[in-house]
């Protein structure tokens, strides 16, 4: 709320998936929303795609991503960077939707890894968790998981929790660098 009150945003807040008095605002994914439209000022983003995500070569498709990622900016079509939002607040057992998301972000990773490497195209990686008890207390296993990837190159970063509010802005500035350099082209 006070990131709210301070930013004033225009970008989508979505709600959780939960009914009753669990339902709420996906808080991690708020407030990575306002900080990114914060720091793009203006620039064009998709908080939340509804298309795969697509790389290009000489105007035509060249690679096209298996699943819709949490954000793109500044679009699905040659992005400077994609983000994946693993928020688990309201879990009470961990299961396979912990695993799932872990395995998925190791896709992602994957794809972007090796058009990395066979295109030339450059897009950075983002993966974003909160909820504590989620990976110190039921998941450590998939925790390593996560390390291993950074340290693979399967992500570029991982923010854990109030790292995001503390990092992010340091991280959208370098994205608007690169958008601002690629237009004067």
């Amino acid at each position: 709320e006070q990131l709210r009150s301070q930013l004033s945003p225009k970008c989508p807040l979505p709600m959780n998936k939960q009914k009753g008095s669990m339902r709420a605002h996906n808080f991690l994914t708020c407030i990575v929303n306002m900080l990114v439209e914060a720091g793009i000022k203006g620039l064009p983003c998709d908080y939340d795609p509804r298309r795969l995500t697509t790389l290009t070569r000489a105007a035509k498709p060249a690679r096209t991503l298996s699943r819709r990622l949490d954000g793109c900016f500044p679009r699905t079509v040659n992005p400077i960077a994609v983000w994946e939002i693993k928020e688990y607040y309201y879990t009470t057992t961990f299961g396979s939707r912990v695993a799932d998301g872990v395995y998925e972000t190791l896709l992602d990773g994957y794809e972007i890894a090796e058009a990395r490497e066979n295109l030339g195209v450059d897009v950075q990686h983002l993966l974003i968790v909160d909820a504590y008890g989620t990976w110190w207390d039921l998941g450590r296993s998939y925790l390593c998981r996560i390390i291993d990837m950074l340290h693979m190159g399967y992500v570029d970063e991982v923010l854990f929790g109030y790292e995001t509010v503390e990092r992010l802005p340091e991280i959208v500035e370098g994205w608007v660098t690169t958008y601002k350099s690629r237009t004067i082209k």
